[in-house]
């Protein structure tokens, strides 16, 4: 596990971020900037559920087993670390999976349940989980609806819309099999990416979330709060 933590997730995604600005044009890269700033001036970070908060209750269905999970039932037996991804499109998300991977067998040898949460549709979420080889579960929340609880959802606006689609994103497909001309605004929601520790009082000991998608709470300090240094 030492060597493990030893690598930093931040500088992981700051080496996407470096390879993405040599890679796509300025002006196309301005759109998606301007939307995370965007996303930050309103104020969503604030907004996030806090240390020391009560946890909202979610059950959501489970992307190997298509049976709903329960968090009070995982709360009855262990704590619980919570990660929100945005899907499986993009970089940042699975590099933060495949970290939280390399890290599972100890996190549960020491107590501890993770569970990974996404508006994508369980088949879109089944096709995470093998394409990436993850034994945690991953867990469907339509609509961003469990995120929203958490305070961390938020609707993709019309120009990074066509941004995406511009570059073959198709979020509303991933998250409810709708192409572009039909998709709903649910199915334009996405959660700011974001972790919780929940221990067994429901009480939330860790919280981090961040409107820029390109910043990932690093997991040891994610262990720490769970005292699993």
């Amino acid at each position: 596990m030492a060597a493990a933590l030893n690598i930093s997730l931040q500088d992981q995604l700051d080496r996407i971020t470096q390879n993405t600005r040599a890679l796509v044009q300025p002006e196309r890269l301005a759109v998606s900037e301007r939307a995370t700033e965007d996303l930050f001036n309103t104020g969503i970070e604030d907004r996030v559920m806090k240390t020391g908060d009560q946890a909202p209750s979610f059950t959501l269905e489970d992307a190997l087993t298509h049976k709903p999970v329960n968090s009070a039932d995982l709360l009855a037996l262990a704590p619980l670390v919570v990660n929100f991804f945005r899907g499986r499109w993009d970089p940042y998300c699975v590099t933060e999976l495949e970290a939280w991977r390399d890290l599972h067998t100890d996190l549960r040898r020491r107590g501890a349940i993770f569970v990974a949460i996404s508006p994508q549709t369980t088949r879109q979420n089944n096709f995470t989980l093998e394409q990436h080889g993850l034994q945690y579960p991953l867990l469907s929340d339509p609509g961003a609806t469990t995120a929203e609880k958490f305070g961390i959802a938020h609707t993709i606006p019309q120009a990074l819309r066509s941004y995406y689609q511009s570059i073959l994103i198709n979020i509303p497909f991933n998250n409810t099999g709708l192409s572009y001309h039909n998709a709903t605004e649910a199915s334009w929601r996405l959660p700011m990416p974001a972790v919780f520790v929940i221990d067994q009082t429901n009480t939330i000991v860790f919280a981090e979330g961040h409107a820029d998608f390109r910043v990932r709470p690093e997991p040891a300090d994610v262990l720490a709060a769970l005292n699993l240094r």
